[in-house]
């Protein structure tokens, strides 16, 4: 059995090195790179392209939610196992959504982190009973709230999909070929019918009801 190329990215060098102190007993994981912010470990990853990457949320330069999305995008099989942390719903839900193949928190037994890596190496998710009654009550919330929101023509979830995006009422008027009174026109609509006060509410509604990752 080849051992397991394992990358670990996490900003605190106490975590680094008590992973890597737990992992050098198993005979079966190498550790190819220890990073200490996302932009570090993206050059690592060109460097000794890993099985798995363990990752942190909260990272400087990079944060994990930017690097699972580079990896997903720029290696789609390698796997991503995230041990952090944060138990903020939205954030679980949100990397869920983007793929990553796990989700522990940092207050999990050292038993449970080696499970989860040879469980995500043999191509099973690991995502333990805490953990995923988060997620579970999170997407059952934005049901919910689904059920009770003001429905959105195909052409007001563009906008708003654009909008959170970062992208301008100029550039937004050019991508849909609508002229920019039109636009802003939307976006008044908009913040009217989700009851949000700026642009940050609608950013967060979108996440919040899967429009973006």
């Amino acid at each position: 059995m080849k051992p397991i190329r394992l990358l670990i990215a996490d900003d605190h060098t106490m975590f680094l090195d008590g992973i890597s102190a737990l992992l050098d007993k198993e005979k079966n994981i190498q550790i190819v790179g220890k990073a200490e912010n996302g932009l570090e470990a993206v050059t690592l990853l060109t460097q000794h392209t890993p099985h798995l990457v363990i990752l942190d949320v909260s990272m400087p330069e990079m944060d994990g939610i930017a690097l699972v999305k580079h990896i997903k995008k720029s290696y789609p099989e390698m796997k991503t196992l995230v041990v952090s942390t944060h138990s903020n719903k939205q954030t679980i839900s949100r990397l869920i959504r983007l793929g990553v193949n796990g989700y522990l928190l940092k207050n999990a037994a050292k038993d449970t982190l080696i499970n989860a890596i040879y469980s995500i190496m043999d191509n099973m998710d690991y995502f333990p009973a805490d953990v995923y009654e988060i997620h579970t009550k999170n997407c059952q919330q934005i049901e919910k709230q689904a059920a009770q929101t003001v429905e959105l023509s195909n052409r007001e979830k563009e906008i708003l999909q654009l909008i959170a995006q970062e992208f301008t009422a100029t550039e937004i008027a050019d991508k849909t070929f609508i002229s920019l009174n039109t636009v802003n026109t939307h976006r008044k609509n908009l913040l009217s019918k989700l009851n949000a006060k700026n642009t940050a509410g609608l950013v967060k509604f979108a996440i919040e009801n899967g429009l973006i990752d």
